[in-house]
């Protein structure tokens, strides 16, 4: 998206009860904290992904909680919770002989999600065990919509039941906001379940390099707001930055190692956020290109294009494919992006009178009507081909994807749509009147595009909460609510055009609000019953 963000521009918790320690290996964090933060924020949470379970204090059981009523309160979280039935009673609290229990028969599947609330509550662990007045027990539910959960305090306990794992687990989140702010749970029942399925974050690591422990922390954080992809864009003209095997030689000399890779998705699976890596191409290769320079696409004087790779030389293929066949495996979750965005030949006036060596490459491919945009939607598909016995969800930013043409793009992949300022630009309807599944990454709102070149100002958290939804794809209008089942979320990039205008706290700060407006707009389309300030307040009570 060099248009706007590249060289190619072109026009541990908190509570109010005492606590018994019973863990104490938590490590610093690599994060300085966000404005306002109460220690429950990503700064102070634990290190390790699959934490040990803590010794169970050896406390008696406390008497049962008298049944004189408490006050009644929804449980603080963010994102808000959806449905939140109050009941008479005492409401819990956390007591020294607190524990967190998993139900028979679910140890296996919900231990890491027991073990984390454990550590992090500071109390005992209990797998396959019965709960007992104090406790917070964890259970499967199945048959319930993805990742919804049911919180019920009762009889002087809390009781966390899910759809699935990432249902339980987003329970606990609640549970562990909740102690944070308010210190107690009100007596009741929580309903919860999102309202799209993708809601997340993209982080450019290709323009500046993000220490594996920066990006870990940002994996927390955005555990804690039930936020589920990750995306890393790890490859562009300024930098390629993780290790590779295959092409060692196009490697950036800050970068980050399969190794710490394997151990940021392993911390993003335990919170149930799936990494997405992207090799964005055809364009945007500018770092493969400097170590392969014969690869470079030039115009019909012999004038390199920065960024693009030659489409009609069969080894720019190869070795992206090699490039994409290497990291499926080092990245095992379910999606792959393959870019497709800002391919310099297409932004000219006429690419075939500019590039005749892809006009000619495209007729003998496809066909006497064929032109440069049917060879670049050729080389998707092909890249996808590549990819498709590894099992992946192949995404694609929005002008990736060409009206027209005798090529047409893969049905079955995932559009993200970015912006509609770029030549030829494609309204929303268009994919979405296809039947096309489209992921929102508007830029008016969603690019934090570090030293705001060209139009774009850091988004605001006000911003987001108060005026986008997932139906707002282009500008500020929304699409209309026929199509809203097609749009599966939203996700925040951050994109590092000038890569030192900040430093990663400054982003960690500029994010914080950001996040947590998409993390409530992604969880609950509706019009939110707080104002800004009110969720302000209550974002910097969970932290």
């Amino acid at each position: 998206m060099s248009q706007f963000r590249g060289p190619l521009a072109i026009a541990a918790v908190s509570l109010t009860v005492p606590l018994v320690a019973t863990v104490t290996h938590s490590e610093p964090s690599a994060r300085s904290a966000p404005p306002a933060a109460t220690p429950a924020g990503p700064a102070a949470q634990p290190k390790q992904a699959a934490p040990q379970a803590p010794t169970a204090p050896q406390a008696k059981p406390s008497a049962k909680p008298s049944a004189k009523p408490g006050p009644t309160k929804t449980p603080s979280a963010v994102p808000s919770v959806r449905d939140y039935d109050a009941a008479s009673g005492p409401g819990w609290k956390p007591q020294p002989s607190t524990r967190v229990v998993v139900a028979p028969g679910d140890s296996r599947a919900l231990g890491d999600e027991g073990k984390l609330l454990a550590q992090e509550l500071k109390r005992g662990y209990s797998a396959a065990g019965s709960g007992r007045a104090g406790d917070i027990e964890l259970a499967l539910a199945p048959g319930g919509a993805p990742e919804s959960y049911t919180l019920t305090v009762r009889d002087g306990r809390v009781r966390v039941t899910g759809a699935d794992q990432a249902g339980v687990f987003y329970g606990t989140r609640t549970v562990k906001q909740a102690l944070a702010a308010d210190g107690r749970l009100s007596e009741g029942v929580v309903r919860d379940r999102p309202a799209k399925p993708q809601r997340g974050v993209m982080l450019d690591t290709a323009r500046k390099h993000f220490t594996a422990d920066w990006i870990e922390d940002t994996v927390r954080e955005m555990g804690d707001l039930k936020l589920n992809q990750l995306g890393l864009h790890f490859s562009d003209d300024q930098g390629f930055r993780i290790e590779s095997d295959s092409h060692p030689e196009i490697v950036s000399e800050q970068h980050l190692t399969k190794a710490e890779v394997r151990r940021i998705v392993k911390l993003a699976e335990s919170r149930h956020i799936t990494v997405i890596p992207e090799i964005d191409s055809p364009g945007h290769l500018g770092a493969v290109m400097d170590a392969h320079p014969d690869l470079q696409l030039r115009d019909t004087r012999g004038v390199a294009t920065p960024g693009a790779v030659d489409i009609a030389n069969p080894k720019s293929a190869r070795i992206v494919d090699e490039l994409l066949s290497e990291y499926a495996d080092v990245f095992p979750g379910k999606y792959v992006h393959l870019g497709g965005d800002e391919y310099a030949a297409l932004l000219k006036r006429n690419p075939e009178v500019s590039y005749p060596g892809l006009a000619r490459e495209a007729v003998r491919k496809y066909g006497p009507n064929a032109k440069v945009q049917d060879l670049a939607t050729g080389w998707l598909n092909d890249r996808a081909a590549a990819l498709r016995p590894h099992g992946k969800v192949l995404k694609a930013w929005n002008d990736g994807l060409h009206s027209g043409g005798v090529v047409k793009a893969d049905q079955d992949r995932e559009v993200e749509y970015w912006t509609g300022k770029e030549i030829g630009a494609r309204q929303p309807q268009e994919y979405l009147s296809e039947g096309r599944k489209v992921v929102n990454a508007n830029d008016e709102y969603l690019y934090y595009v570090l030293g705001e070149p060209n139009t774009f100002t850091y988004p605001t958290g006000r911003r987001i909460y108060e005026s986008w939804t997932p139906q707002v794809l282009r500008g500020t209008t929304p699409v209309p609510a026929r199509y809203a089942d097609q749009i599966l979320g939203g996700r925040l990039a951050i994109w590092c055009d000038l890569a030192n205008a900040q430093t990663q706290e400054q982003v960690a700060r500029g994010i914080h609000l950001p996040m947590r407006a998409l993390a409530q707009k992604t969880w609950d389309a509706g019009t939110p019953a707080l104002d800004w300030e009110g969720f302000k307040a209550l974002a910097q009570r969970t932290g």
